[in-house]
């Protein structure tokens, strides 16, 4: 059987083998006829070999093919099991899932989506899961499933979305939070009791020196060696340590209630002087001295003037309980660059290392009868003034707490 080639140039040989004399009348056709034969030759090995390469060529791409099926016939095995894989980690997931397509029409659901919700949810609208099973509460993101009987807890329930995708898609988490909402409720509560009994504490710890200030002064004037002179001075100064038992009342309410300190200028001088009125009645029996020396170079503070001076009190009182008799307690007030000093010295046996790193934690203290909350309230008034305060102390030379306060930037 002839090939498509040898079919193609038999006509040729055919030819070159019959061939006529030159002096045939016809040579000229023959000729051309032979010509016309060899173009016809040489086209036919051409589109041989055109065809040759076209085959390899297709042979190349079916090898091809066949692996670009087998790449993608693994893929998609792989995808088939990445699919399965996540549709069993959604259904493990302790939070419910909801997908939404751009129209807001729930696609997909978990099954703990369905138990936290009630009902199936698959076709619905988010808006329509919102009217007929959710009621808002008054955190943003937080709902109210509504119970289908009255046998049914109400839960609560957070919602968070995903940010939109090209085409509008989104995810929205729900999680359960009626038992985590309950634990937050209860440490709230306890809280507020803590705080209930610090603040009382608190408020105990601040009434008890203007108190007993008020008591001497009013014992004083059951004296009957006292001119009428005197015994208006005492008065008076009982009335004055009677009002600073009202402030501090009312301070401690406006606390409760939340409502802002009231702020003013306080001269450092007038300060200091006010201190020394209040603490040299206490320090007479004990027989302790006071020493004031005020550097402040008539400088002010724009602060809490009762704050202030209940926690400057607290100081002296530690550094009365600290000394001996015969000792001196020494208030000083200094400026240094952007701050004012405030400074209370006693002649004690100091402080002991390991114990100053917690002198300010509340309820510690070194004394049987003390409350251990006079230092932790000083430090919480002094920072809230932006402040701070410290202790230098060294055993049989004595204890310097230091207050740093800011400069005023501006008046009221």
């Amino acid at each position: 059987m002839l090939s498509y080639r040898q079919f193609l140039i038999l006509p040729l040989k055919f030819v070159q083998s019959n061939k006529i004399s030159d002096t045939n009348p016809a040579c000229s056709e023959q000729k051309q006829l032979q010509l016309a034969f060899a173009a016809f030759n040489e086209a036919s090995e051409q589109l041989s070999g055109v065809y040759l390469e076209l085959q390899q060529q297709v042979a190349q791409l079916t090898r091809e093919l066949v692996l670009a099926n087998g790449e993608l016939h693994k893929q998609l095995m792989e995808k088939e099991d990445l699919s399965q894989r996540l549709g069993f980690l959604l259904n493990a997931l302790p939070g419910g899932v909801l997908a939404l397509n751009v129209h807001e029409v729930i696609e997909q659901v978990n099954p703990t989506a369905v138990a936290i919700i009630g009902i199936s949810v698959l076709g619905l609208t988010w808006q329509q899961v919102i009217q007929e099973r959710l009621s808002p509460t008054t955190v943003t993101h937080e709902w109210y499933v509504m119970p289908q009987n009255e046998a049914d807890q109400r839960r609560r329930i957070r919602v968070e979305s995903s940010v939109q995708d090209s085409i509008g898609r989104r995810i929205l988490l729900i999680n359960d939070i009626t038992d985590a909402y309950a634990i937050q409720e209860k440490i709230r509560r306890n809280q507020r009791l803590t705080a209930m009994g610090e603040m009382a504490a608190n408020l105990a710890h601040q009434l008890r020196t203007p108190l007993a200030t008020a008591l001497l002064y009013a014992n004083h004037l059951g004296s009957n060696a006292l001119t009428a002179e005197e015994r208006q001075k005492f008065a008076t100064k009982t009335i004055e340590r009677l009002h600073h038992l009202e402030h501090l009342t009312k301070d401690m309410l406006r606390f409760v209630k939340g409502e802002t300190t009231q702020l003013e200028n306080v001269l450092i001088s007038d300060l200091l002087a006010e201190l020394q009125q209040v603490i040299e009645p206490q320090l007479t029996p004990l027989n302790l001295r006071l020493i004031v020396r005020d550097y402040s170079e008539t400088q002010c503070l724009v602060t809490d003037h009762q704050a202030l001076c209940g926690a400057m009190i607290n100081l002296l009182e530690n550094a009365m309980q600290a000394s001996s008799p015969g000792g001196r307690i020494v208030l000083s007030a200094s400026v240094d660059n952007d701050s004012i000093v405030l400074t209370v010295h006693d002649d004690g046996p100091g402080i002991d290392t390991a114990l100053q790193e917690r002198l300010f934690e509340p309820f510690f203290t070194t004394r049987s009868e003390g409350t251990g909350l006079g230092l932790a309230i000083v430090r919480g008034v002094i920072q809230s003034m932006g402040g701070t305060i410290q202790v230098n102390s060294l055993p049989d030379v004595g204890s310097d707490f230091v207050v740093r306060l800011p400069r005023n930037r501006g008046d009221l």
